[in-house]
């Protein structure tokens, strides 16, 4: 496999960090790396692969006369918005782990089980991580919409304090030790927020309806009706997201069974007599996701719930991105 030259932006931070695990569990072809940072955080050594690097501010002019090919951005959106398309005009093709560019119509948003072939359509040089429950999410929905078209689907997640970076986990962490909170508006240790990100007008938060336009783009049908409510959990990592789907068709719960066990990325985890499901617990630093409490919906004609469980600061953020940049190669080859 060609060999290409890498930079991580945003390479201290939680994501960033886990980018340099999952790129050298799954030896990803690097010929050089290069670390950026905000001034803050520039002069840090990181340790990959066996060698320590300095990380180098991240400046309008960091990526001269380096050749790199690939970037992998998490360093939130105002900083994707100034820097990715910087990056992008010197050639770079940028895989970005924010929300800045997910829904614009030119930038390709892409879980790799289930729409890879979006990978051709680059216009501006970015491609976009969709957000971390929406991805777990997708990863069994598609098979379940190819076969049987989807009429509605409700999400309702229980997230972890790490979707929040550094400063949810601080919170719980604090919170349990007795200290007040200081980034979420009220207590998580013990509690549960039904708030994720700012609330927009209708009433919806905005990883609400990340949830529902995402999943819209991601599966290209503007005709699925999406509902969310999500909520911020007092756990480390992994998400869970309870989903209900209506479909278009009927079907046989032996061949849901049959269609999630054949899923590339989907482990189930659905044996209720023994008191076996995926937890958050029996995720965390795991690249699949996984499915139980598997069973027929009968309030509507067609329709099923599930259990999906993640860890979102892997498949759920570094894993889906680097596997991004693993289907860049293949185009770029």
């Amino acid at each position: 496999m060609k060999k290409v030259n890498v930079a991580v932006v945003g390479a201290t931070g939680m994501v960033g960090r886990t980018f340099l695990k999952v790129l050298e569990e799954r030896q990803f072809p690097i010929e050089n790396i290069y670390f950026f940072s905000s001034k803050k955080s520039a002069g840090s050594t990181i340790t990959f692969a066996g060698k320590d690097y300095t990380v180098e501010e991240l400046t309008e002019t960091a990526f001269d006369e380096k050749n790199i090919q690939i970037a992998l951005f998490s360093a939130g959106g105002s900083t994707s918005a100034k820097f990715a398309p910087i990056a992008a005009s010197k050639g770079i093709i940028v895989v970005d782990n924010s929300a800045q560019w997910r829904m614009d119509p030119d930038v390709p948003l892409i879980v790799p089980e289930v729409n890879p072939e979006a990978i051709k359509e680059i216009k501006k040089g970015i491609i976009a991580n969709p957000n971390c429950s929406t991805i777990q999410a997708m990863v069994p929905l598609k098979p379940l919409y190819e076969k049987y078209g989807l009429k509605r689907i409700v999400f309702s997640t229980y997230q972890a304090v790490s979707g929040s970076g550094v400063r949810g986990v601080k919170d719980l962490e604090d919170g349990i030790a007795g200290k007040p909170n200081q980034f979420y508006p009220h207590p998580i240790a013990y509690n549960c927020l039904p708030h994720i990100d700012v609330f927009m007008d209708n009433g919806y938060t905005k990883e609400e309806m990340k949830m529902i336009n995402e999943t819209k783009k991601i599966l290209n049908d503007d005709s699925i009706r999406v509902t969310a409510t999500t909520v911020r959990v007092p756990v480390k990592y992994g998400h869970c997201v309870s989903i209900n789907l209506e479909f278009e068709n009927p079907f046989d719960m032996d061949q849901i069974y049959k269609l999630l066990q054949e899923t590339e990325g989907v482990i189930i985890v659905d044996d209720v007599k023994n008191n076996v499901y995926p937890m958050p617990i029996d995720v965390e630093g795991k690249d699949e996701v996984y499915v139980g409490r598997i069973r027929r919906d009968y309030s509507v004609e067609n329709g099923i719930n599930m259990w999906v469980v993640a860890d979102n600061i892997r498949k759920g953020a570094a894993t889906n991105t680097v596997q991004i940049a693993e289907l860049l190669i293949k185009k770029l080859k």
